[in-house]
């Protein structure tokens, strides 16, 4: 949990940015990376240090032991002046970042580009004093760092892509219930929202006071981690995620190196192209996938994936990445992705096919319909959460209607006592457990009524319907009957009316 003075110093520090001419905010955020990698490399080094010190071991060092080779450790360059700062970051300290081996970590790639974007001494100056500052050796704080400076992206916008909510992703990360023993992606991951919220989860979910481990010299450790056992998957084989924008990948190794993965595979990937069709990763192969794919645009149709266009013939982004999904995802593999409300109820070929296909060929679970201000102020775009496992047959849909996510739906999206989350949740896992229990008969009694926010839609009154899954083709409006004073009644009160005010007029006039 952030203190308001941390907070306040990442204000300061933003604005000191803004000032400075640094104005594109995941620049800000880029050059704020590279410092915390410096610094936390230089932990590290700290750290093995001791280590060795205590056991009398040798150990693989991240920076000579030259003058030169010392001059490149945060410690050791973090009071020099502006003028000699500058230079030093830009051709020594950050072209060392291609040279770092991090047992298997792929971030040390995506900082080897780095360059300073800060052309005021001062700002580079606050800057440094800043990182210095912040709390790294708190494990629990770092990831919360870092979803603070990723939410400056909200009011700033970043060049046309847009951020999930995290409040929505918390949401979905809950409903398809993500385990230690997973292997996650995000095909178009973006900032890594997801995969680090899921890391999140797996945090908030798996603690305990009475759990105990040895560490690697066999002494008892007391820990409520519960999740020490699978740390070699969550660090190196459990966190998939997708992107062909550099600086995003960087932002996403960071995020997910902050939040305690060392090792997530963050891989420079066009997700829909053909040049992802013989990766392993294209077919079977993850038992989750959280997603918000991008929505608008079509794509070349001699550059996608042949495998994904034999389901659904399209060039629509948000069609296709669907279809990936499900060739992505295992047997049985589930999968949370928002979608744009033309997906639900688009009436071209490739939209009912993309249905019909969720619906016949897999287990479409639920549809929740989110409000239409919920990537406000990027866009008003009305959206809905598909939430589906791949195989088997549809029996039954639940929808639910959200009107409320906690915050307004304009531009400003403040914090607002409406929210519709919480129950969406409890209804859900209800839903589940009904259904998993094999229990209809409770189903129907507690999901039949299509006048609730939650109700049950079957395949078949789905198929009826061409497969459309809006909301509104299902929910029932119970209209209340409304009754009025009889119109002259409501004259005589206007005329009644009208003469106290001219009784009141003429009593004014002659006090006059």
């Amino acid at each position: 949990m952030l203190t308001g003075q941390l907070r306040n110093d990442i204000d300061s520090l933003w604005e000191k940015f803004w000032t400075g001419g640094v104005t594109n905010p995941l620049v800000v955020i880029e050059q704020i990376s590279y410092l915390m990698f410096s610094r936390m490399l230089d932990m590290q080094e700290t750290t093995a240090e001791r280590k060795a010190k205590r056991l009398g071991k040798a150990f693989t060092r991240q920076f000579p032991e030259t003058t030169e080779g010392q001059l490149l450790r945060w410690q050791n360059f973090k009071n020099m002046s502006g003028k000699e700062l500058m230079p030093h970051l830009r051709n020594q300290v950050f072209p060392h970042f291609s040279d770092i081996e991090l047992n298997g970590s792929d971030i040390a790639q995506f900082m080897a580009d780095a360059d300073v974007e800060i052309r005021s001494e001062s700002v580079l100056l606050s800057a440094v004093e800043m990182v210095d500052k912040l709390p790294l050796e708190q494990s629990d704080v770092k990831g919360d760092i870092y979803e603070y400076l990723l939410s400056k992206l909200s009011s700033a916008g970043i060049n046309g892509q847009f951020r999930t909510p995290r409040h929505i992703i918390d949401m979905m990360v809950e409903m398809i219930d993500v385990q230690p023993t997973d292997t996650i992606c995000d095909p178009a991951c973006g900032t890594a929202g997801f995969l680090s919220r899921a890391m999140e989860y797996l945090t908030r979910t798996h603690t305990s006071e009475d759990s105990i481990y040895q560490d690697e010299d066999g002494n008892p450790v007391y820990t409520g981690d519960l999740l020490h056992e699978y740390k070699d998957h969550i660090n190196n084989q459990m966190f998939w995620g997708f992107d062909f924008d550099s600086t995003m990948l960087r932002v996403s190794a960071m995020n997910m190196l902050l939040h305690g993965v060392s090792s997530a595979n963050i891989t420079y990937q066009d997700s829909l192209n053909k040049s992802f069709a013989d990766a392993p990763q294209e077919e079977n192969y993850f038992d989750k996938v959280l997603a918000n794919p991008p929505f608008k645009g079509s794509l070349d149709e001699q550059s996608v994936n042949p495998k994904v266009l034999s389901t659904v013939k399209t060039k629509k982004t948000e069609l296709l990445f669907v279809v990936l999904i499900l060739r992505m995802l295992k047997l049985g593999g589930r999968s949370a992705t928002i979608v744009p409300d033309g997906v639900l109820f688009g009436s071209s070929k490739a939209h009912k096919q993309l249905r019909q296909e969720l619906i016949d060929n897999n287990q479409l679970e639920a549809m929740i319909s989110l409000p239409s201000g919920v990537f406000k102020p990027y866009a008003g775009v009305s959206t809905g959460i598909l939430i589906f496992t791949k195989g088997g047959n549809t029996d039954n849909v639940m929808f639910y209607d959200m009107a409320a996510d906690g915050y307004s739906l304009d531009d400003k999206r403040n914090p607002i006592k409406d929210n519709d989350i919480p129950d969406a949740i409890t209804k859900w896992k209800r839903y589940s457990e009904l259904y998993q229990a094999g229990d209809t008969q409770a189903l129907a009694a507690e999901f039949s009524d299509k006048t609730q926010k939650a109700f049950m839609v079957s395949a078949a009154d789905i198929k009826a319907q061409k497969y459309d899954l809006s909301i509104n083709r299902y929910k029932e409006v119970v209209y209340e009957e409304e009754t009025f004073e009889d119109p002259k009644v409501i004259l005589g009160k206007l005329k009644s009316l009208e003469s106290e005010i001219m009784a009141d007029l003429e009593a004014l006039e002659k006090m006059l």
